[in-house]
């Protein structure tokens, strides 16, 4: 059980895991992914990431199981295909094993495997590892941050028109989603000094996280897979994880924000005038 087992032994089992998966991913990642007909070119990519998903979540899964049969698992492939898994104080792995799809598939390389813990519904235990960059990620409760090793902590931006912002205009086109994405933005832009959008929920925490952003925030992402490390890695660099209208973070809501303690108030302000 998980009262037996010490949480570093967690992360040391969940970053062999996210290794073994980067290996496939960064494979993947370099293959040529242009074919002869152009009507069978979207159809390679889409097929390649799927394999590379897939492939991901069973090595992470199969690698999790053998060390911890009693914990419970949610994973974005399981789940996508067997509908919502519900979360329990049990301790569970909450993995996305391929965060920043589209970025796969353009050969764009903030591409991420993402694993975290659930211990009481708490997120616990985190690790995010870019494998075209080579950057792990890795944070227990209590314990710190670290990227590859070496402690991180949040920026100490006090002032909200000298934060660098990072947000997603999300997968979905129709008009009204859109221009109330677009409306927002705009809203923010006049407030901060520049924006960013990187493509991954998880790789934006740990951006946080290591005090490269100062203010992030994502609605209507794809589930707690792509929060549940990030938000473990964020706390213990020193940063807040939060609903964009201030109240707590739910990791099953879909709706995150994150910055350092000084920008927070300032933050949530400006998210509720954008509305």
């Amino acid at each position: 059980m998980a009262e037996t087992e010490s949480l570093s032994q967690f992360l040391d089992t969940a970053v062999d895991a996210a290794k073994k998966a980067g290996e496939i991913i960064r494979q993947g990642f370099y293959q040529t992914k242009h074919v002869e007909h152009k009507g069978e070119d979207i159809l390679v990519k889409v097929d390649l990431v799927t394999e590379t998903d897939k492939a991901c979540e069973d090595l992470v899964f199969n690698h999790l199981k053998q060390h911890y049969p009693t914990h419970k698992f949610i994973g974005e492939e399981t789940t996508a295909a067997n509908g919502v898994t519900e979360l329990t104080a049990e301790p569970t792995w909450i993995v996305d094993p391929l965060d920043g799809t589209t970025n796969f598939v353009h050969g764009f390389p903030f591409v991420c495997i993402s694993i975290g813990l659930t211990i009481g519904k708490v997120p616990t235990v985190g690790v995010v590892y870019n494998p075209i960059m080579d950057e792990l990620f890795t944070g227990i409760h209590g314990q710190g941050a670290f990227l590859n090793g070496k402690p991180i902590k949040v920026s100490s931006q006090s002032e909200l028109v000298k934060s660098l912002l990072a947000t997603e205009a999300g997968t979905k086109r129709d008009k009204s989603t859109v221009d109330a994405t677009t409306n927002r933005i705009n809203s923010l832009l006049f407030k901060v000094r520049s924006l960013r959008m990187s493509g991954s929920c998880a790789l934006n925490l740990c951006g946080i996280a290591s005090g490269r952003l100062d203010l992030f925030y994502e609605t209507g992402y794809g589930g707690p897979w792509d929060v549940a490390a990030g938000a473990v890695i964020v706390r213990e660099a020193g940063g807040v994880v939060y609903d964009p209208s201030g109240k707590d973070f739910d990791i099953t809501s879909q709706r995150v924000a994150a910055s350092n303690p000084l920008l927070k108030d300032l933050f949530v302000e400006a998210l509720n005038q954008s509305e």
